[in-house]
């Protein structure tokens, strides 16, 4: 795997006109952020070497090289997720890659369900922490030259970009939440059961995507910040019926202000 990865980077330095140090993961229906990167370079996952390719609707499958806030960017619209059929090295794969082409730091969104019930459909939830409650660990196996074989995680999402989000948000009038993300393999969304336990767990959004990914740059050494868009809410007495498109639809809603978040924090960063 390890040769793959050094491989496919090989090919991308090859091809790519710019050397950024930042990079962005647009999660489910938030693709649309890519509207405010000036786009100087896209690649289709397809022409990639050992690029996974993207199968959820909403998800564009492109590496777009370009400027967001001025600065040199890269990001990926369209993730890799477990239930997909891929395994966890699979899924961070494009992590790895990103380490090797020399990112620094790593901005995540995702789309999520709320399990706090001061939450509200259209909120924007910054990630202070997460759990894992993935089947496989995306570090299992033989450890990788980048990082430690037993990482630290007491900050997996850096309190420096937090505080900058936190900032930026208040000059702007924009509400946001702060919580911590709930990540599981999917592809059914939750009972009211398992909203309700992951809530007593410390939950305050659930989803299916970032988790991995978080780790694999932690161990890496590479910076994280965090967004949950909150779609649909698994609050006892709230909960209805919900459908992917209708998660695309909230999360699309939402982004013109996390793009707003995240365009200024890589401008001031």
């Amino acid at each position: 795997m390890y040769e793959k990865i050094q491989e496919t980077a090989a090919w991308l330095k090859a091809r790519i006109n710019t050397r950024p140090d930042t990079a962005i993961i647009l999660g489910t229906g938030l693709g649309r952020l890519a509207d405010e990167i000036e786009i100087a370079q896209s690649i289709s996952y397809s022409e990639i070497p050992n690029f996974p390719q993207s199968t959820v609707e909403g998800h564009s499958g492109k590496l777009l090289l370009g400027k967001l806030g001025g600065k040199d960017i890269l990001a990926m619209q369209g993730r890799f997720h477990y239930y997909e059929g891929y395994s966890m090295k699979e899924v961070t794969f494009p992590v790895r890659v990103m380490y090797e082409l020399g990112i620094k730091t790593l901005f995540v969104s995702n789309a999520g369900g709320g399990t706090n019930a001061s939450f509200n459909v259209g909120d924007i939830m910054i990630i202070t922490d997460h759990i894992n409650l993935f089947p496989e660990h995306p570090l299992r196996g033989k450890n990788f030259p980048t990082g430690p074989r037993f990482p630290d995680m007491s900050e997996a999402y850096n309190k420096q970009l937090i505080a900058l989000a936190d900032e930026i948000a208040q000059e702007k009038g924009i509400k946001v939440q702060h919580g911590v993300y709930l990540g599981t393999q999917g592809p059914t969304f939750e009972t009211p059961s398992e909203y309700r336990m992951f809530a007593r767990m410390g939950a305050d959004s659930v989803g299916m995507s970032t988790v991995p990914e978080v780790i694999v740059a932690n161990h890496c050494g590479i910076k994280c910040f965090g967004i949950s868009i909150i779609t649909d809410l698994g609050v006892e007495g709230r909960i209805v019926e919900v459908s992917h498109e209708e998660v695309q639809r909230a999360a699309n809603e939402v982004q013109p202000k996390m793009a707003e978040i995240m365009r200024e924090m890589i401008r001031r960063s």
